[in-house]
């Protein structure tokens, strides 16, 4: 396995590359529908990249509404196999004020409205979420927002919500009594995703706000928000122009075990296979099917 392309999903506000060379936009179809948008693939320090705003060009799509299956598997039939994606989030912890980046390691899904995974009837399938973030990657991003003196903080858990709505006061301290680190509404179902497709991940949370249960602090509003996020956006343009070429270094297999998360996942026998279903995973499981047939 070879890192042909490094993957990257924009998160608010960040919807377009300028920094890539030979750019321009690819429309990968799927079969599980239509991705938020196009693909813009370009170069970036001599290393392939293909990037997708999570939201659609003008922000069109809402969180609940993603198709985040269609998102993964264009990314990996562009031949990503590593994916850094970038979210706005808010704080429930003092020491993550607006504007740190959080490489977080763990989540607490919320969400009850999305379809979550691309098995089913015919081909089932149980994914290890132990360690749903590929800690390579997560030391990279880490190393490379240091150098650059980008706020930061390693490690913490984030809650993903369903919104679109931000938490009441009652959600939010619930939240942090139980020691979650931040709050958003887009990083689940992208993580397991990721991994049922056998690729490396890391969410890159970047702080706009408090939420609302900090006293004394204004209670978290869009406009807030946008403001504090404008300037995140900067810096995540650093930070992807400092990290992407050197992922493009890793050219093997992914230490971490990111790359056989099926290894022991399937549980339908091959002669029960829904011949229907397969076809669509032809990207998501290529891997495992081709190992099957050696």
């Amino acid at each position: 396995m070879t890192a042909a392309r490094v993957g990257i999903i924009g998160g608010s506000g960040l919807y377009q590359m300028d920094e890539l060379t030979d750019a321009h936009w690819e429309q990968i179809d799927s079969p599980f529908g239509a991705p938020s948008d196009a693909l813009l693939c370009g170069r970036l320090g001599g290393q392939e990249v293909a990037f997708l705003p999570r939201h659609g060009r003008g922000h069109r799509v809402p969180p609940t509404d993603l198709n985040v299956r269609a998102n993964i598997d264009v990314l990996k039939r562009a031949g990503c196999t590593q994916i850094l994606s970038f979210t706005a989030v808010g704080s429930l912890r003092e020491e993550l004020p607006p504007g740190t980046f959080t490489v977080i390691d763990q989540y607490i899904d919320r969400t009850f409205a999305r379809t979550k995974t691309f098995f089913g009837p015919g081909f089932t399938a149980h994914v290890s979420m132990a360690d749903p973030v590929c800690g390579r990657l997560g030391d990279l991003v880490t190393e490379s927002a240091r150098k650059l003196s980008i706020p930061n903080h390693r490690g913490g858990t984030y809650v993903v919500m369903e919104g679109p709505q931000f938490s009441t006061r009652a959600e939010s301290e619930l939240y942090r009594s139980w020691g979650a680190s931040i709050i958003g509404m887009t990083a689940m179902p992208e993580a397991k995703l990721a991994r049922e497709a056998e690729m490396c991940f890391v969410t890159i949370a970047m702080v706009t706000d408090y939420d609302c249960w900090h006293v004394g602090h204004e209670a978290v509003t869009a406009q807030r928000v946008a403001e504090v996020m404008t300037e995140n956006v900067t810096r995540a343009r650093s930070l992807i122009r400092d990290v992407v070429p050197r992922l493009g270094e890793h050219r093997t297999l992914c230490e971490r075990g990111c790359h056989t998360a099926l290894e022991g996942a399937v549980m339908t026998a091959p002669e029960a296979y829904d011949p229907s279903l397969v076809r669509k995973l032809d990207a998501v499981c290529s891997r495992f099917f081709d190992a099957r047939k050696g």
